[in-house]
């Protein structure tokens, strides 16, 4: 979840960044958060229950870590 401040009309700057899953919150400082997260987008197509509807969420690295070492098949992962 991001909390924007809006400065003017139509000019957003990114003030928070709030883990979905667990509410920790993520400090940023100029727009630029001070810890890695992962960014979640999804546009829902004809071929789902949720045809046109858009979905976004942020995680933090611990609840992205948590989340993926219950998959039935691992992330790919290139070093």
């Amino acid at each position: 979840m991001r909390h924007y401040r809006t400065q003017k009309i139509e000019i957003k700057k990114l003030d928070e960044i709030i883990c979905n899953c667990c509410g920790k919150k993520i400090s940023v400082i100029n727009e630029v958060p001070q810890e890695d997260i992962v960014e979640v987008e999804k546009h829902w197509g004809y071929f789902s229950k949720k045809d046109g509807q858009k979905d976004a969420f942020d995680l933090c690295e611990d609840c992205y870590d948590r989340i993926v070492s219950g998959f039935s098949i691992p992330v790919t992962c290139d070093s």
